[in-house]
């Protein structure tokens, strides 16, 4: 099936926005739609069934991300929940710090931040000064630094960092390693044991094109015992279906994070949209994504006065692409590309465009025609 047959909204717009909200594939329009219709016709009778389907989407996030089981996956609301029990589950004591980013959004700053007040200190980068930011995370470090945590790619410009590097940094120190995905899986390969992760948190609602409301949460098993629940319900119980228990115990695997009734229409959604990439294959994927967003670069370094806000290393980039007019203000060129139904953000203080693996060649020039031409 052709691209633009498999990803419908290719024939409505040029969606250069999957940093944002990516489109869904046809095929989890179709998996949402049976779902619905079975839920109208039969109520919970497949439930049975619908509880080996969230099991599949365990193991095809395990495959995705390269966990060494789907017992160290557990199913968040979002990124932020996933972060803010690593925030609340942790024994910190009064003097800790955590090590990131200043740049971050939002989600992986503020969490931190609130432990303040039990006297831990975010010690934050300043990536705009810094050139080399995994040595500068590193200079961060000292004996009483507990956690790394940082986002795999910058939202704001698409900046990449080496995982792997600080993840041998972490292990090497002793240090709990923290990776905000949101960013990264569904648009390039993601190894969580080849960057040696701890916790690792991503939505699905951006690359991996499924709904909001369901996301990935691995903890690798080592550190399983260390992350202890902080929201309570029957789902987390071991054993699960024991309603009569006195005295509960979490469940061993990360499923002890999931304490309440799972979000069903979201794993059918997310199931099938995590099968479109990993049909494709990931490696793929990357492949074709970093093809379009060298075409982007490439077309932007031609246009008179742009200037590119990311960084163009090779090991550097990422599916995000964003650039500055000094004549014209980004949230007008923004605008001007939504008249022209090409579907981008203002981020960053420029204008920030991430294409997909699926879109047709032929998005990217169009797109680069109509920057050129209301830059003129």
């Amino acid at each position: 099936m052709a691209y633009t047959e498999s990803f419908p909204v290719c024939e409505r717009l040029i969606h250069l926005n999957h940093a944002a909200v990516g489109p869904w594939p046809a095929r989890t329009l179709e998996a949402v739609s049976r779902f619905a219709q079975e839920n109208v016709r039969q109520g919970s009778l497949g439930y049975p069934r619908w509880l080996r389907v969230q099991q599949h989407l365990r193991d095809t996030i395990r495959n995705l991300i390269n966990a060494s089981s789907s017992d160290e996956i557990a199913l968040v609301k979002n990124t932020s929940e996933g972060l803010s029990m690593i925030a609340a589950g942790l024994d910190w004591q009064h003097g800790d710090n955590i090590v990131g980013i200043r740049q971050e959004f939002p989600s992986n700053r503020v969490v931190w931040q609130s432990l303040e007040p039990q006297g831990v200190r975010f010690r934050q980068l300043d990536l705009a000064a810094s050139i080399d930011p995994e040595q500068g995370l590193f200079g961060l470090c000292d004996e009483r630094t507990r956690m790394i945590a940082v986002s795999a790619v910058q939202y704001a410009d698409g900046f990449r960092l080496d995982l792997e590097r600080i993840g041998r940094f972490c292990r090497e120190q002793g240090i709990l390693f923290c990776v905000d995905a949101i960013q990264h899986i569904g648009a390039l390969p993601f190894d969580v044991q080849a960057i040696q992760a701890d916790f690792t948190v991503a939505d699905g609602h951006k690359w991996m094109l499924a709904p909001e409301g369901l996301g990935l949460f691995y903890v690798r098993r080592a550190v399983l015992s260390q992350l202890r629940p902080s929201q309570f319900g029957w789902h987390m119980m071991q054993p699960i279906d024991d309603y009569a228990q006195d005295h509960f115990e979490v469940a061993r695997s990360a499923r002890r994070y999931e304490c309440g009734s799972p979000n069903m229409l979201g794993i059918m959604a997310l199931v099938s949209s995590l099968e479109v990439l990993l049909e494709h294959g990931m490696q793929r994927v990357g492949s074709d994504l970093q093809t379009h967003v060298q075409r982007l670069i490439e077309g932007l370094q031609a246009i008179p006065g742009v200037e590119l806000l990311t960084d163009t290393s090779p090991d550097r980039l990422s599916g995000i692409v964003t650039f500055r007019h000094p004549s014209l203000a980004s949230k007008a060129i923004q605008q001007q590309l939504l008249q022209q139904d090409i579907l981008c953000a203002e981020r960053g203080g420029g204008v920030r465009l991430s294409p997909h693996y699926y879109l047709p060649p032929s998005h990217i020039d169009q797109s680069l025609q109509v920057i050129e031409d209301c830059l003129r």
